[in-house]
């Protein structure tokens, strides 16, 4: 069987030009590749804040991180804070990275929850350096020199304007080669005997063909679904929230190194600071909550001026029942929709990308390829689909018909699972190289108010003198690592100071 030849992207935004960006620098002129997009028609804007895996994918498309910060007018990013999720007036801090230093076979919380139950421990965040270090508004990256001290493993993302980000890759993509055609679809043609896609026809008549289709026209899904009618699997049993309104507002102080995410009476509210402006938006519930109603909730509660009119944003959270069908690949919204709460929406256009890449077919496209590749993927998005309902399932709200839906509501079985092993003693296992790392299901359990029955067992190896000294030193060891550290401003001031540019639109938080 032949060599694919030709890959047509078809729609830009984060999801096409993270396409382009990446299989550009990786097949180095291998396939010819074109991406068509219609400056007509708008992107949602979402993307604004991620998780560390990003930095890999920058990495691999040989993005300087302090050009990028800049030219993306972006900040850092420590974890996610999260407000009266529990119950109102709560918070706590979902960091990334580690969580103080294992202690025998256990890992550090377990010896937290022996002590906690003794009333002689500090809050989670108090032994990690992420935790701690967002709290105090500070930060520095990972010294590589200080590898056994908490300023050797500091974890980080970022926060950064998705518009500026596409009009990056979009010049690294042409440089390499990438041809941008500028058009609107207005048809799909498919194979007569396969029903494979042949060709798209764009509204001025010209025929763009190709081996492979990576289908980047967000909800709509102009490929996967309108030509190949792959269908769809909705998640709203799960997740109910079905709307979301975005506004800019003007730049904030504190200059935070996280996202936060507030809970509303039938959803939540994001902030995620850039250095040009701050994002904000209400993702919420339209069976529990009106427009109007949710608007009113979110620019009564900005934290600067207002700078653009709200956008407003329809979806249904779930995935297409194939992401890859035939020789379409669907990535970014036109494969699915999680809300952003984990911020995982750029995550799952690199991972489904850089999968794609190890199971690239050659002009047969084996069924073998292709069966790997969805499996692979839907157990990815159904575990961040789990990790997300851990959010609103375990809460003690019941202020609003919303929250008491949530907590009450039927979850999937295999979250069921991870809930009642991490309840009876405090374990739980990552599986198949599952998103979210053991340290990021402990903080969000214990923040939603599930505490264990009891701890490890083995945590009674130790003695109780030990454990005391061994928390109180990571807890001391911590706070003076952030002493050290700089402020959030002054760093990002420092490295990656961005050019100042006209106020523009707010995207939303993924």
């Amino acid at each position: 069987m032949g060599h694919l030849k030709k890959i047509l992207i078809v729609g830009g935004g984060s999801a096409g030009w993270m396409t382009a960006a990446l299989f550009s620098k990786l097949f180095r002129g291998r396939y010819d590749i074109t991406l068509v997009e219609s400056d007509a028609i708008g992107t949602i804007g979402v993307g604004e804040a991620t998780i560390p895996a990003i930095k890999k994918f920058n990495a691999l498309i040989g993005l300087d991180e302090d050009d990028f910060i800049r030219r993306t007018q972006g900040s850092f990013k420590l974890g996610i804070q999260f407000v009266d999720w529990l119950r109102k007036g709560d918070r706590y801090m979902h960091a990334f990275g580690v969580i103080g230093r294992d202690l025998g076979w256990l890992r550090c919380h377990q010896y937290w929850l022996k002590m906690r139950g003794e009333g002689e421990v500090g809050d989670l965040g108090d032994y990690s350096i992420n935790a701690a270090a967002a709290m105090a508004n500070r930060f520095m990256r990972a010294d590589p020199r200080m590898a056994s001290s908490p300023l050797g493993q500091i974890a980080h993302a970022f926060q950064f304007d998705a518009g500026l980000y596409a009009r990056y890759l979009r010049q690294m993509a042409e440089a390499a080669g990438v041809v941008r055609r500028e058009g609107k679809v207005a048809s799909v043609q498919l194979r007569s005997e396969d029903g494979f896609v042949q060709s798209v026809t764009l509204e001025d008549g010209s025929i763009l063909d190709a081996d492979l289709f990576v289908d980047c026209s967000g909800f709509r899904g102009l490929i996967i679904e309108g030509a190949l009618k792959t269908g769809y699997e909705a998640w709203t049993q799960w997740l109910p929230c079905d709307r979301a309104i975005a506004v800019p507002s003007t730049r904030a102080e504190p200059f935070t190194p996280y996202t936060r995410a507030t809970a509303r009476d039938a959803g939540w509210q994001w902030r995620i600071p850039l250095q040009h402006r701050t994002g904000n938006g209400h993702v919420y519930s339209s069976r529990h909550m009106d427009e109007a109603e949710a608007e009113r909730i979110l620019l009564a509660n900005l934290d600067g001026a207002q700078l653009a009119e709200p956008n407003r944003i329809r979806f249904v959270t779930g995935k297409r029942r194939r992401i890859w069908n035939r020789n379409c690949v669907a990535v970014g919204l036109s494969a699915g929709f999680l809300e952003p709460l984990e911020s995982t929406s750029l995550h799952l256009i690199q991972s489904s990308l850089i999968r794609l890449v190890r199971l690239m077919p050659d002009a047969g496209f084996d069924p073998a390829n292709i069966a790997e590749f969805n499996r692979q993927t839907d157990f990815e998005y159904e575990r961040v689909r789990d990790f997300i309902i851990l959010h609103y399932k375990a809460t003690e709200r019941d202020d609003t018909p919303f929250w008491t839906h949530c907590r009450d509501m039927e979850i999937p079985e295999t979250l069921r699972r991870k809930i009642e092993l991490f309840r009876a003693n405090g374990r739980v296992f990552r599986e198949d190289d599952e998103l979210f790392t053991e340290e990021s299901w402990i903080q969000v359990f214990l923040g939603q108010g599930i505490i264990p029955r009891r701890p490890d067992p083995l945590v009674e190896v130790a003695e109780a003198a030990a454990v005391e000294d061994y928390l109180a030193d990571i807890r001391r060891v911590v706070g003076k690592c952030v002493d050290r550290m700089p402020s959030h401003a002054d760093y990002v001031t420092r490295v990656a100071r961005a050019t100042p540019l006209p106020q523009a639109s707010g995207g939303a938080q993924t």
